[in-house]
């Protein structure tokens, strides 16, 4: 997968995504939304918003 970050994040919407924040921490579930900023909507038992600037990499 290649491309705008942007673009990445909107062929992973629905699937499953790995993300890594600052701190080393990890968030595991479904990208359900994100906005231009890269803030993130990650589903798993519960809903978590991520601010983008925290984020380090998101694997699809």
């Amino acid at each position: 997968m290649s491309g705008r970050p942007l673009d990445v994040l909107e062929a992973s919407l629905g699937e499953d995504v790995t993300v890594q924040l600052k701190g080393g921490e990890l968030f595991e579930g479904e990208l359900t939304g994100y906005d231009q900023h890269m803030n993130l909507v990650i589903e798993d038992e519960d809903t978590t918003i991520i601010r983008g600037d925290n984020v380090v990499s998101i694997n699809p």
